[in-house]
C-alpha cells in the first residue's frame, strides 16, 4: 500500500512494516514532520536511518518504521487500569466517531477488559495520546483494632497556697463502682475487596488485631453495640494490675489509724481520711493515701507493697518512721524519717535529717530543701537548696549501676523467672488434673490440694516480683551514664556530692547540674 509519493521518495506499507524508496536526495528532514502528522500510524524506527535514506538515492526500498494499528489498548501492569491510543488524524477522529467508538469497545473486549469501563467522549481524544478507558476499584484496607482504656489520672502533686496554709494536693484515688466502664475495643475490620479491569477480585488487607488487656479477677468483657467493653466486677479503685487495667479492693478509713483500728494490713488500696498515729503500722498491697492535713507523726511503718504512697501533710518521723512503696512516694515534707521507693520520691517542701532512697528523688526545684541526712538515688536528684548556712553535712549520692554486674544480675533473675514460670505450669497442670475429681477427694487429699493452690499463688506473686525487678534493672542500665544531681539555687558548703565512685565535699556556695564528664565530677 502506497502511503506517500512525491518527486523525492515513495513511502509504502507491507505487513505492518513501512519502507521508503528515494528517487531524489535532499528532501529537508524538518519538512518530514508534516508527513508524520498526516500519517499518525507511521512510527519511525530510527531518525538516523531516515536521515540517511533522505540523503541517499536508493535502488531498493529501505525499512524505516512500522505501521501501527489505528487503535491500541494497553492494560497496566497491575491490571488496575486500561488506556487507549488512537493513531488517526484529528479530522479522521471527528468524522468517524461511531466507527472508532465501536472499534475501541471491541478492542478492549479482546484484551479481556470487562470491569470499570468508563464513559468517554471520543471527540475529545487527541491523536497519539493515551486516554483512560477503564479503571479498577482498589481494595480498601481494614482498620486496625482500636483500644481505649479509662485513663488513670496523672499523679502530679500541686502545691496550693490559700493564705493560711500550704497544701500538697493531688488526685490520688480514683474510685470505681461495680459495673463501671474501664475500656473498650472496636474490633479490626476485614476491609473491602477490590476488582481489576479484567474482573479479578483483589483481596483486602485486614486490619491488625490487638488484645485488650485487663485483670480478669476484677473486670470482665461484654459485647455492646459491636464493641468489646470492659467493665468492673467490683467496687474499688482504678489500678494497674500487673501491667493491665483493673480494679483493686478499696478500704476507706474515715478517721485515724490508731487505738480504734489497730494496725492495718489490707490486700488492696487504703485511703485514710485522718492520720496514722504514733507507733502504728499500715501495710497494703495497693496504694495508700493519708489525707490528714497535719500529716503523720511517729508512725512505725507505712508500706505499699506494689503501689504508691501519698501523704498530704508532712512526716514527723521522730527518727523511727519508715515509709516504703513498690512504686512512688508523694509527701509534703519529711522530718527525721526513712523513705524507700522502688520508683521515685516526690517532696513538696523539704527533707530534714532523713534517709531517702529511690530510683529518682525530686524536691520542689523552686524552693525545696534537702538539709542533712542521706539522699540516695540511682538516676536523678533534684532540689532547689542543699544543706544550710550552718554547713550541715548533707549527702546527695547517685549509686550508679555497674553495667557488667547489672547485666549479670539481670540474666540471673531472668533464669529465676524462667524456672518459676516452669513451676507455675507444672502446678497448674496438677490442679487441672484434680479439678474433675475434686468432689471425690478425701479430707487429706483436699488439704493437699489447697496447699498446691497456695503454692501456685505464691509462685505467681514471685513471678510478678521478678518481672518487675528485671524491668527496673533494664531501666537502670538504660540510664547508665546519664546520672545527675541538680541543685537549682544554693548548694551550701557541707554538701557532699557523689556520683558512682566520684565524690566531692563542697567548700563554697554553688549551684547547677552535677554530673560525671570525661571521667571526672564537674564540681
Amino acid at each position: 500500500m502506497i502511503l506517500v509519493r512525491n518527486e523525492n521518495f515513495e513511502i509504502s506499507e507491507e505487513n505492518g512494516k513501512v519502507f521508503m524508496l528515494t528517487f531524489k536526495a535532499g528532501f529537508p528532514l524538518k519538512e518530514f514532520d508534516s508527513i508524520l502528522r498526516s500519517h499518525p500510524r507511521l512510527k519511525l524506527s530510527n531518525f538516523s536511518v531516515l536521515k540517511t535514506v533522505l540523503t541517499t538515492v536508493s535502488t531498493s526500498a529501505v525499512e524505516i518504521g512500522r505501521w501501527l494499528p489505528n487503535i491500541e489498548a494497553e492494560i497496566a501492569r497491575d491490571q488496575m487500569s486500561a488506556s487507549v491510543v488512537i493513531y488517526e488524524t484529528y479530522e479522521y477522529i471527528q468524522n468517524h466517531k461511531e466507527k472508532l467508538t465501536q472499534q475501541i469497545l471491541e478492542n478492549i473486549e479482546e484484551k479481556g477488559v470487562v470491569y470499570g469501563i468508563l464513559d468517554f467522549d471520543i471527540s475529545k481524544a487527541e491523536p497519539g495520546k493515551a486516554f483512560l478507558i477503564a479503571q479498577g476499584t482498589p481494595p480498601v484496607a481494614g482498620t486496625d483494632a482500636q483500644i481505649t482504656y479509662l485513663p488513670k489520672p496523672e499523679r502530679k502533686p500541686v502545691i496550693r497556697e490559700d493564705g493560711k496554709a500550704d497544701y500538697y494536693d493531688m488526685n490520688f484515688i480514683s474510685e470505681i463502682s461495680e459495673g463501671s466502664w474501664l475500656g473498650e475495643k472496636i474490633p479490626a475490620t476485614l476491609g473491602l475487596p477490590g476488582k481489576n479491569v479484567l474482573g479479578g477480585v483483589i483481596a483486602a488487607v485486614p486490619g491488625r488485631d490487638f488484645p485488650i488487656r485487663y485483670d480478669t479477677k476484677s473486670a470482665y468483657e461484654v459485647e455492646e453495640d459491636g464493641k468489646i467493653v470492659i467493665r468492673s466486677k467490683i467496687a474499688g479503685v482504678l489500678d494497674d494490675v500487673k501491667g493491665m487495667i483493673g480494679v483493686n479492693r478499696h478500704l476507706p478509713i474515715h478517721g485515724d489509724v490508731g487505738i480504734e483500728t489497730g494496725n492495718l494490713e489490707f490486700n488492696g488500696s487504703l485511703s485514710i481520711k485522718g492520720t496514722v498515729t504514733t507507733g502504728y503500722t499500715v501495710i497494703a498491697t495497693g496504694d495508700i493515701s493519708i489525707d490528714g492535713a497535719e500529716g503523720v507523726s511517729g508512725a512505725k511503718l507505712i508500706k505499699s507493697i506494689e503501689g504508691d504512697v501519698y501523704i498530704r501533710g508532712g512526716i514527723f518521723g521522730l527518727g523511727t518512721t519508715v515509709v516504703e512503696a513498690g512504686g512512688n512516694i508523694f509527701v509534703k515534707h519529711v522530718n527525721e524519717a526513712n523513705l524507700f521507693a522502688a520508683d521515685s520520691i516526690h517532696i513538696g517542701f523539704y527533707a530534714l535529717g532523713s534517709q531517702l532512697s529511690a530510683q529518682s528523688i525530686f524536691v520542689d526545684e523552686r524552693k525545696g530543701k534537702i538539709i542533712g541526712g542521706r539522699t540516695i538515688a540511682k538516676n536523678t536528684i533534684v532540689t532547689a537548696i542543699s544543706g544550710n548556712r550552718l554547713e550541715r553535712r548533707t549527702d546527695l549520692i547517685i549509686e550508679s549501676v555497674n553495667k557488667q554486674e547489672g547485666h549479670l544480675m539481670m540474666h540471673e533473675k531472668a533464669a529465676q523467672l524462667k524456672q518459676v514460670q516452669s513451676e507455675i505450669l507444672a502446678q497448674e497442670g496438677k490442679i487441672k488434673g484434680i479439678l474433675p475429681i475434686l468432689n471425690q477427694l478425701s479430707k487429706e487429699q483436699t488439704a493437699t490440694f489447697e496447699v498446691t493452690k497456695q503454692a501456685l499463688t505464691a509462685l505467681k506473686a514471685e513471678a510478678v516480683s521478678l518481672d518487675r525487678e528485671i524491668k527496673l534493672l533494664m531501666e537502670e542500665l538504660r540510664l547508665v551514664g546519664k546520672e545527675e544531681i541538680i541543685v537549682t539555687k544554693e548548694a551550701h558548703p557541707g554538701t557532699y556530692i557523689q556520683i558512682g565512685r566520684k565524690s566531692s565535699l563542697l567548700s563554697k556556695m554553688t549551684n547547677g547540674k552535677f554530673l560525671v564528664e570525661f571521667g571526672e565530677l564537674n564540681v
